[in-house]
């Protein structure tokens, strides 16, 4: 299974560090340096997951050469704050891309729900042997949801909103999947949620405001965070690594979501890798599940893959749930 192309749409409005600055009443320098955040795509009127997800699957469909016609099964990866509260989003992307004969599912594993998808895909490339092309696509727009007076949930400061996709094939160009591994941490499987609109307390005209990401027991989550998650960053990499036949000094580069400035910045020298080789997305914000396309697609851009070269992808949701994946460029990338 490779990733034979690549598609990302961003939304053309922005914010910088000096705006979040403001709204959350704090220092800029620390919007910049300490959360990462640059500037970030914000979402415009008509930049509603579903749409952006499928916008950027027209963009891989088309730099791969492919009618829509030609997917065997979408799997949806948009955010389940979307267009719609309960609401599927594979049948609709396949509407808008004319995929009629496609089979399809929507997954979600919040921020690593691309390594989910990664998995149920190589599995069905496994399994039928009819499937020739996977269609991975998302949308994101979890900035909505962000109280930028709530310090307990400045981590989240950072999320934007956008949509990209993969087009999986069975054969090459691309990037060969060679190894995938997964984690998963439930001591902090209540952490961080939206606290109303669900059957514990669904929503009322009285708790509308509360309708925002909040994180239940901060402490306790920044003890077990700090404690556990560059470690299980590191592991799940490795592990991906060793299943690939590979170590971490064979990387060539590191597709990483966003997260705070110090902690990239450990990932990276626990495996020994130079700033050069991943990407800060310090002007994009948090993609959530699709950072790691983005990342990959201005890899490409740079001129930072070439043939032969080892990649990883890493990322963590909350839940939590942490993957990677590792892949080697073969014979090109359609981005």
């Amino acid at each position: 299974m490779v990733v034979h192309s690549l598609g990302v749409y961003l939304p053309e409005s922005r914010v910088t560090a000096e705006e979040i600055a403001a709204w959350t009443h704090l220092p800029a320098e620390v919007v910049r340096e300490k959360l990462g955040i640059l500037e970030k795509p914000v979402p415009g009127p008509k930049d509603h997951p579903a749409d952006m997800a499928l916008w950027a699957a027209q963009a891989a469909l088309g730099a791969a050469g492919l009618p829509g016609e030609a997917v065997d099964w979408v799997i949806s990866i948009v955010e389940e704050y979307k267009d719609y509260p309960v609401w599927t989003t594979a049948p609709y992307l396949a509407l808008g891309l004319g995929a009629s004969r496609a089979k399809g599912l929507d997954l979600n594993q919040k921020c690593a729900s691309l390594m989910g998808a990664l998995e149920v895909a190589r599995g069905l490339f496994a399994t039928h042997k009819e499937v020739q092309v996977v269609l991975v696509a998302g949308g994101y727009r979890n900035g909505d949801l962000v109280d930028y007076l709530d310090p307990n949930t400045r981590f989240l400061y950072d999320l934007a909103a956008g949509g990209a996709s993969l087009v999986l094939t069975r054969k090459g160009p691309g990037l060969r999947l060679l190894g995938l591994a997964h984690r998963m941490d439930p001591t902090l499987a209540l952490a961080v949620k939206v606290p109303v609109g669900g059957t514990r307390n669904p929503l009322t005209p009285g708790n509308l405001s509360a309708f925002r990401l909040r994180v239940e027991d901060p402490e306790t989550m920044k003890q077990r965070l700090n404690a556990t998650s560059i470690p299980t960053f590191l592991e799940v990499i490795r592990e991906a690594l060793a299943e690939a036949g590979y170590t971490e000094a064979d990387l060539d580069y590191l597709a990483l979501l966003h997260m705070k400035r110090s902690a990239h910045r450990a990932v990276l020298e626990g495996l020994r890798l130079r700033e050069e080789q991943s990407i800060y997305l310090e002007r994009f914000g948090h993609l959530g599940q699709l950072d790691p396309i983005l990342s990959l697609k201005l890899a490409w851009e740079k001129g930072l893959l070439r043939e032969g070269s080892l990649v990883a992808l890493a990322a963590a949701g909350v839940g939590y749930f942490y993957g990677a994946a590792v892949l080697r460029l073969e014979g090109g990338l359609h981005a």
